[in-house]
């Protein structure tokens, strides 16, 4: 080959490697998330059918509702974690967010799901909370005699009586879910106008729905996070009425960025072996979300460690009960996993830039993390029972199990939803000026 051959085919070789990418020219979802949704849902009856067997196992349809409970406190995570994500996204920008877009708002999307499977559990409360069970002020009275409640239940539960009682956790409910599906459905629906923008790709295009993105999205992040707070404060920590923790909502706020990350992280990784997301998801995004799911990590340490700093050292008897029940008969074991789980693996293993820039370590890691959410939302309910408080134990004890099938019978449905929902819409925002970002030459090495 000459010298001028052989600078050509250079120069054609850089070119081909280093010059801007070109927008795919299909932009929807992959047939093979059909295939996913086929096997989520196939999962989903599968695991739904064992579950059934709980029924006639002794103390299995108690345990039953407290695993329905933590499978429906599990994606309302997943919905509830993608709205937000999805508003600070809009007021904060960046690359990342616009890769993660689509994913966030089909997992958005799934909120009709959140409002109906939250009936059972308002249908069925009076069997997980003792403010259900006992509604009036003499049925408190009565159930305190009775030694159903303790002295200070009976008090507690009283005193919160406005907003602990059956009609107000509808009316709560309502308000929470009914404001999801209210932001969900303008961000949603402004999404696909801007992309049909007659002026899309102009810089007053641009201009135009950034403002009114943000104008929403500010407030909105505000106004979920405290009902956000309300809602876990109302179906999850009144399981126990005279426990208190002033950041138990911020605690949930993060677990749910936490889950987010990692379910948004696999979807754009498996889904990278195929267009358009293969030219679109680079290593330079990819790191960017990994160093968020460190980040969030560190956040969950520190938050929920320090929860548990200043109850262990006040050391009250209105508040220390709670981490006696969960770390006594068994329970430390699972404390234990919980902490190296969910916090010491994720975060040595997030350390290594090899493996955030890795999409064969990195999808592990994800799936590893959601794993450990679940046991966490396990620690923090079971032991919230009489029956459980203090004392883990399986033999004859077997309807706990039920809380490895039931959960995954309803985040596999939940999946199939999701799934759904990502095959509505194109996976790509186009009308956004990161989209021209993404398709420059990658630099990362």
């Amino acid at each position: 080959m000459t010298e001028h051959g052989h600078h050509g085919a250079e120069a054609g070789h850089a070119e081909h490697h280093h010059g801007r990418n070109a927008l795919p020219a299909i932009l929807g979802a992959p047939s093979v998330v059909a295939a996913w949704r086929t096997r989520a849902a196939i999962v989903a009856v599968v695991f739904g059918l064992i579950s059934l067997v709980f029924l006639f196992v002794p103390g299995g349809r108690a345990h039953l509702l407290r695993a329905y409970l933590m499978g429906y406190m599990t994606i309302f995570n997943f919905c509830g974690g993608a709205l937000a994500f999805l508003m600070v996204q809009y007021v904060s920008g960046g690359k990342w967010g616009q890769i993660l877009r689509r994913p966030l708002e089909a997992m958005t999307r799934t909120i009709w799901m959140i409002i109906i499977l939250l009936l059972p559990i308002l249908l069925l409360g009076k069997h997980l909370y003792q403010w259900m069970a006992f509604p009036t002020t003499q049925a408190k009275l009565d159930a305190y005699h009775n030694g159903l409640m303790t002295h200070e239940q009976q008090l507690t539960a009283q005193s919160k009586v406005a907003m602990l009682n059956p009609t107000a956790a509808w009316v709560q409910a309502a308000i929470v879910l009914g404001f999801m599906v209210l932001v969900i459905t303008i961000l949603n629906k402004w999404s696909v106008q801007r992309d049909n923008d007659p002026q899309a790709g102009t810089l007053a295009s641009f201009d135009k729905w950034r403002v009114r993105f943000e104008n929403l999205s500010g407030p909105s992040i505000l106004f979920y996070v405290i009902l956000m707070t309300d809602f876990v404060i109302v179906f999850v920590k009144s399981l126990d009425v005279t426990w208190y923790s002033s950041v138990y909502g911020l605690q949930f706020l993060v677990a749910q960025g936490y889950a987010v990350l990692a379910l948004g992280v696999m979807t754009l990784i498996l889904l990278s072996k195929y267009e358009p997301m293969k030219t679109m998801f680079r290593t330079t995004e990819q790191h960017d979300m990994g160093k968020l799911m460190f980040a969030f990590t560190m956040l969950n340490i520190y938050l929920t460690f320090a929860e548990f700093l200043i109850i262990w050292s006040g050391n009250l008897p209105d508040e220390i009960p709670w981490y006696l029940h969960r770390i006594h008969g068994g329970w430390w074991v699972v404390c234990t996993a919980d902490a190296i789980c969910h916090w010491v693996i994720p975060f040595c293993i997030l350390l290594s830039r090899d493996i955030k820039r890795s999409k064969a370590k990195l999808i592990w890691v994800a799936a590893f993390m959601i794993f450990a959410r679940l046991i966490d939302m396990w620690w923090l309910i079971e032991p919230n029972f009489n029956d459980a408080a203090g004392n883990l134990h399986l033999a004859g004890n077997l309807g706990m199990l039920a809380y490895i099938t039931v959960p995954i019978s309803i985040v596999a449905l939940w999946l199939a939803y999701y799934f759904t929902e990502l095959m509505r819409r194109p996976l790509i925002n186009v009308n956004d000026p990161h989209t021209e970002e993404l398709l420059e030459p990658e630099h990362a090495h």
